[in-house]
């Protein structure tokens, strides 16, 4: 065995364009891949909308049966939480904590090394594109469940133009988060654990079993000061009017900072990982 953090180019970047060239590469030759598993895609995008009509079901009923809403959300608001809540996790999820373990187990990292990019890229590219292909799926389910559930929608104006950052730095948290956690796999080569109590937390503070406003107040505090509210909830608040201007403005703040942060711990992990990565049959 070899060790490979001496023959990793990842320090050398590549000029602007050829990185576009590169993604644009990148690109099509993921969109022809995911073509070739067509039966999985539809299989994975029924579990993205099942599990939160799920949700918007019990909920729904739990609102009917208490005299009409619950934390005052309404069976019509909650049908608008969960849609957007399900287009909002579409366009920020990762499956990078899945793959870093079979990644290093059998060697795979070692070709990604020797690139003249950063590995960080392919997997941002792959994460755009699978993204761009599916939402011809996602998008026509949202209008199917807004006919079915009736939503009812009671956005701001000013809340429009805030969304786009806020989905933006979502999306950013969530990804940079999940790539610092799967570097763990560098250090053991069994992350399981590790990566269910990550999906724990965030079914709790993200929102996603359900809106942080009905959760107890010690779990909507911590749900404030950890990350996961700022990857799925804070955009789905924003749009369904349910902050304030002010809110929003230190909310898109607060994900900033955990972008940073993600980033600095990146890099410091980054530079350890490539230290302890030997390549397999080298």
């Amino acid at each position: 065995m070899k060790p490979m953090a001496e023959g990793c180019n990842d320090k050398r970047g590549l000029p602007m364009i050829d990185l576009l060239d590169a993604y644009a590469a990148h690109f099509k030759a993921y969109i022809a891949l995911q073509l070739q598993y067509r039966a999985e895609l539809v299989i994975w995008l029924l579990g993205m909308v099942l599990e939160p009509v799920i949700y918007l079901v019990v909920w729904s009923s739990v609102a009917r049966s208490s005299g009409g809403q619950v934390g005052g959300f309404t069976p019509a608001g909650f049908a608008a939480y969960y849609i957007l809540f399900t287009l909002v996790n579409h366009a920020t999820f990762s499956w990078i904590m899945h793959e870093f373990e079979f990644r290093i187990r059998n060697g795979e990292f070692s070709p990604r090394l020797l690139r003249p990019i950063h590995p960080i890229h392919s997997d941002i590219a792959d994460n755009l594109t699978y993204k761009l292909l599916t939402s011809a799926v996602m998008l026509p389910a949202a209008i199917v469940l807004s006919l079915v559930f009736q939503p009812s929608f009671a956005t701001p104006l000013w809340a429009i133009p805030l969304f786009v950052p806020a989905l933006a730095l979502g999306f950013l948290v969530r990804f940079f988060f999940e790539w610092v956690l799967a570097l763990a796999a560098f250090w053991t080569t069994r992350v399981a654990a590790i990566n269910q109590m990550y999906f724990a937390a965030l079914l709790f503070f993200s929102g996603r079993m359900a809106p942080l406003a009905l959760l107890p107040a010690p779990i909507q505090a911590a749900g404030n000061v950890l990350p996961f509210r700022w990857m799925i909830s804070f955009p789905v608040e924003l749009l369904l009017g349910r902050l304030s201007p002010s809110a929003a403005l230190a909310g898109l703040g607060i994900q900033l900072l955990w972008l940073l942060a993600a980033l600095a711990v990146l890099h410091l992990g980054w530079q350890q990982a490539l230290r302890r990565y030997t390549a397999v049959g080298a």
